[in-house]
């Protein structure tokens, strides 16, 4: 199973996702200390009914915590959007 697809099978686990998108820009940071070693940088974008009444900083860690074993052999970078499916909506209008 590639990275992409360990990430997504860990946060639909975590989360039961209304929407999952997930990127690897790892080549858009070749010659980089993290990307050197192997560390894959990633942009996600989750959507789930579990971020509401948290604030962004409590979004970010529940994803980074339910990825913490691919970190930082895996994932060096995380990049993350962590909406309720109301503000999803809300964004797409």
């Amino acid at each position: 199973m590639d990275r992409v697809e360990t990430i997504r099978q860990l946060l639909s686990e975590a989360f039961s996702p209304t929407h999952l998108d997930i990127s690897d820009e790892s080549h858009f940071h070749r010659g980089h200390a993290g990307a050197a070693a192997g560390g894959g940088h990633f942009n996600v974008t989750i959507v789930s009914t579990q971020f509401e009444g948290l604030a962004t900083l409590a979004r970010h860690r529940r994803v980074y915590q339910a990825v913490d074993n691919l970190m930082p052999a895996e994932i060096h970078a995380l990049s993350i959007t962590a909406n309720t499916p109301e503000e999803h909506s809300s964004a797409k209008a």
